[in-house]
C-alpha cells in the first residue's frame, strides 16, 4: 500500500525532527518545510494526505497557510489540516476554525496524541472521499 503523505510546516527544526521520526515509524511519508511560504509552495506542487501546520512561523502563520489553501482551486484543498499551537486562547481557536482548520493541537503535546490524531483525520477523510466517488 502507498504510505500516506503529510506536508509538516514548522519553523522548530527539534520539533519537526521528532514529529517527522514519529510519523515515519508509523509508516508515514513527510515533507518538511520550514515556514508558511515554503507550505504554499509545496501545496501548489505536490498531493498530501494531510497537512500539519504550526501557528507561528515566519513569511505566512499556519493559520495565513490554511486561509490560501481553502480559497483557491488548488489538489489539496480539501485535505484534512492539524494547527500546532501554543496559543490556547478561545480567540485564536475561532480565528483557526474560521480559517478551515480541520483540528487544533496545543502544545505541548505527546507525539503519540499527534499520531492518533493524524490516524483518526486520515481515516475520516479517505472514507469521506470514497463515498463521494
Amino acid at each position: 500500500m502507498n504510505p500516506y503523505r503529510i506536508l509538516l510546516a514548522d519553523d522548530e527544526a527539534a520539533l519537526r525532527f521528532l514529529l517527522t521520526e514519529t510519523l515515519v515509524d508509523e509508516g508515514y511519508e513527510i515533507t518538511e518545510v520550514m515556514d508558511g511560504q515554503e507550505a504554499v509552495n509545496k501545496l501548489q506542487q505536490e498531493t498530501y494526505d494531510l497537512i500539519i501546520l504550526d501557528y507561528m512561523m515566519p513569511e505566512k502563520t499556519g493559520v495565513e497557510v490554511c486561509e490560501w489553501l481553502r480559497s483557491e482551486a488548488v489538489a489539496n484543498r480539501d485535505v484534512p489540516v492539524i494547527l500546532l499551537t501554543a496559543k490556547a486562547l478561545e480567540k485564536d481557536r475561532e480565528k483557526a476554525n474560521a480559517a478551515g482548520v480541520t483540528t487544533y493541537i496545543v502544545k505541548p503535546f505527546s507525539p503519540l496524541q499527534l499520531v492518533d490524531t493524524v490516524e483518526e483525520l486520515i481515516r475520516v477523510h479517505n472514507k469521506t472521499v470514497d463515498n463521494s466517488q
